[in-house]
């Protein structure tokens, strides 16, 4: 906003009213070369790191799997800035116009039928009207869905086996035969084994970090013995 200086109001209120009006336009115009400012500096940060890959040393070059990386840190950068940018304003429209006006790009929409819903209902204490204190019934309701998740949970697998014996005779002993195991001697069922195979080459998790996971949820299992196991279910676990 420009203040005309030659054509200033003789009134105090309205010549306040203007230089508030004009010290807001001037924040909010800081606040855009701000936003702006940190824009080009995302964009060429990716730039930078789009050149290197096309035309640095093979040495230098990155992957798709490293060029992958590089976004996802920009892009958290970027949540990182707008998040902190929230938390300073003040006002809710300032942070209602800001949204409108650059809304990032989200996944919106019903999440997928297949995936099993927990449903938990807020419900109001009192069900008499607050006006004419009448029974309040049903018309409607807000439903809302956030995808969760549940982490992974490691279970022993107990198998038990009784064994009977005979009362007439006492030398028959009788019991069902051990079931097969995927590793002979191991501990590992078929699903452990799956997931330590499937992270190692599908989800590139090396196995001292899947050993160092496990380590956090109370179970103390080597790399060596990882190792092992992945070796012989590549190799059909060979006698």
């Amino acid at each position: 906003m420009q203040i005309d200086v030659t054509a200033l109001p003789d009134d105090s209120a309205a010549l306040q009213s203007m230089v508030r009006d004009a010290v807001a336009a001037a924040l909010q115009r800081d606040a855009q070369v701000i936003e702006l400012t940190a824009e080009i500096e995302k964009l060429q940060s990716l730039i930078n790191k789009l050149l290197r890959h096309r035309f640095g040393r093979r040495s230098e070059q990155l992957s798709p799997d490293q060029l992958k990386l590089a976004m996802e840190d920009i892009e958290q950068e970027a949540a990182e800035q707008a998040e902190a940018e929230d938390a300073a304003e003040k006002s809710e429209e300032q942070r209602r116009r800001r949204r409108r006006a650059a809304r990032p790009q989200r996944n919106l929409g019903s999440l997928p039928a297949h995936l099993p819903r927990d449903e938990v209902i807020i419900d109001i204490d009192n069900k008499e009207c607050p006006c004419c204190s009448g029974s309040l019934h049903l018309i409607d309701e807000t439903r809302t869905e956030m995808l969760d998740r549940i982490p992974a949970q490691f279970r022993v697998k107990v198998t038990r086996r009784p064994r009977y014996g005979c009362r007439s005779c006492g030398d028959a002993v009788v019991q069902a035969s051990a079931p097969e195991r995927p590793i002979d001697g191991g501990m590992a069922t078929e699903a452990l084994l799956a997931h330590v195979v499937v992270s190692k080459f599908a989800d590139f998790l090396p196995l001292y970090r899947q050993a160092e996971m496990m380590k956090r949820e109370g179970i103390t299992i080597d790399r060596s013995t990882l190792s092992d196991w992945v070796g012989r279910a590549r190799a059909g676990n060979p006698a």
